[in-house]
């Protein structure tokens, strides 16, 4: 798959590459997100070292990091080096001699500190010192989300304050998927992101896989062959410090207890003991705290825990709790199980792209853009699918989100929206009551040209929340005009 968008994200690092002065770069973020792609693509257009580090001894790590400086170096690997502040010494000075600025990469930093605990204190040294006078660009890189931000963030690590550029590496763009399957339509992005989430090696392997979606799903996760059958153990163990023991948290949250308390119940843990590895799965964006919109985040005592990863979110229904099924299963008794979920997944991620993607929609006029929506709900009051402020603070959006396989008619969508309109507005707090109000109803496509606005009700389209043309240009927003048009849908 070819290198896909990531421009604010090498523009930065072209930034620190042309400073003249040198600089630090850190990079970061959950695996499969594509750092080291991104590291190598920006690599290529500079005099660069590009090292990565393994679960080694520190002499070994050294050997293979003077192996790589010594492309760019000569003679640099034909010494043994007995501790990290020697090897640093002889590469500010060799990049003295030679003009030699870098870039130098040491990618997943992490097993570097774990086989070289003094190796930070080491860097900070070299940082303030040698590096500088050598004006060298040196950037680290890692998955250890923990132990990375941990490095660079905490004001009592010793790299705190040394870092140009920080950059977190996020998933990519829903619109992106509708490049890499240049045939689908926005309906179909929706599905492909409830199966893959926005993980660059997720689409790869699904763009290379044949057939349907469903098809894709069997080969890649529910065949026990496949290569992302046992993915979210792997990730799990590959974070430093390993996670492994969170999994039963996943579990619970997977199979449908969001509250605390019913999480701990599933698990058999007292409620009070589940702040840590939630924090950890948050931190890790595998988990997500939701609480409903208008409520404060910090004491509201209605917090659910959802899993955010679409991916996760499919394994952890479809393949943890039925890995011994199918172990023995055939193809088609593996897709009958995917497809008693695969619907409820697709809804859901559908839901969550329509609240997150919202400050990016221009469908409800030039002077009125809105912030990210949330949900809302209350006891045994109707719940409300998205609830937003306009980004001014005058008008609240209230939305439906319904997901349908096929295009709704003109007769299906206005009983929706009648229904939609009925409802009773949520009960929010007293800082909201001059707002005005607004509705929108959310759909995946309309099976004929209908107006925007039906009854005061905006109807919203996949089209709008995934539009082909986005990352065309910068990714702003697109202005839709009065009427949608269903499409139809292809495999």
């Amino acid at each position: 798959m070819r290198f896909l968008n990531r421009q604010d994200e090498l523009r930065r690092l072209e930034r620190l590459a042309k400073n003249q002065e040198g600089g630090f770069g850190v990079l970061y973020g959950r695996r499969r997100l594509g750092k080291t792609r991104l590291l190598l693509e920006w690599s290529s257009h500079h005099d660069a070292v590009y090292s990565v580090a393994d679960q080694s001894t520190a002499a070994v790590q050294r050997r293979y990091f003077a192996e790589s400086l010594a492309l760019r170096l000569e003679g640099f690997a034909d010494v043994e080096y007995p501790d990290w502040r020697t090897l640093f010494a002889r590469l500010a000075t060799e990049a003295r001699r030679t003009r030699f600025r870098g870039p130098v990469i040491l990618d997943e930093f992490p097993y570097l500190v774990l086989s070289a605990g003094e190796l930070p204190s080491v860097l900070q040294n070299f940082l303030d010192h040698d590096a500088k006078e050598a004006r060298l660009v040196l950037v680290i890189a890692g998955s250890s989300q923990r132990m990375m931000q941990g490095l660079v963030l905490d004001a009592a690590a010793p790299l705190y304050g040394r870092a140009s550029e920080i950059l977190e590496i996020s998933p990519l763009r829903p619109t992106l998927l509708r490049t890499v399957f240049p045939r689908s339509s926005a309906a179909d992005a929706v599905r492909n992101y409830a199966a893959w989430g926005g993980v660059p090696r997720y689409w790869e392997l699904a763009a290379a896989a044949r057939g349907s979606l469903e098809s894709r799903i069997d080969q890649l996760v529910l065949d026990p062959l496949g290569p992302l059958h046992r993915e979210p153990d792997r990730i799990l163990m590959e974070e430093i410090p390993s996670t492994a023991e969170l999994r039963p948290v996943l579990d619970a949250i997977g199979a449908g207890a969001h509250r605390v308390s019913e999480i701990g119940g599933r698990i058999g843990r007292n409620a009070t003991s589940l702040s840590r590895p939630l924090e950890r799965l948050t931190e890790m964006g595998i988990v997500r705290r939701e609480i409903p919109f208008g409520e404060p985040a910090r004491g509201s005592r209605r917090s659910l825990y959802r899993i955010s990863d679409p991916f996760f979110r499919l394994w952890f229904r479809v393949v943890a709790s039925q890995r011994g099924r199918l172990a023995s299963a055939s193809p088609p008794e593996r897709r009958r199980i995917l497809t008693l979920h695969l619907d409820a997944l697709i809804g859901a991620a559908w839901e969550e792209l329509c609240r997150v993607r919202l400050p990016r929609l221009g469908c409800f006029g030039k002077q009125l853009g809105f912030e990210e929506g949330s949900r809302w709900w209350r006891a045994n009051d109707a719940e409300w699918d998205v609830v937003a402020r306009s980004t001014s603070g005058s008008t609240l959006l209230f939305g439906e989100v319904k997901w349908s396989r096929q295009p709704v008619s003109l007769p299906g969508l206005r009983r929706m929206i009648g229904a939609l309109a009925a409802r009773p507005a949520p009960d929010l707090p007293g800082r909201f009551a001059s707002d005005k109000k607004l509705r929108a109803l959310f759909v995946p496509r309309v099976a004929e040209a209908v107006p925007r606005r039906i009854s005061d009700v905006v109807v919203v389209t996949a089209d709008d929340i995934i539009p082909k043309d986005e990352d065309q240009g910068e990714g702003s927003p697109r202005t839709s005009g009065g009427n949608l048009a269903g499409r139809s849908m292809r495999a």
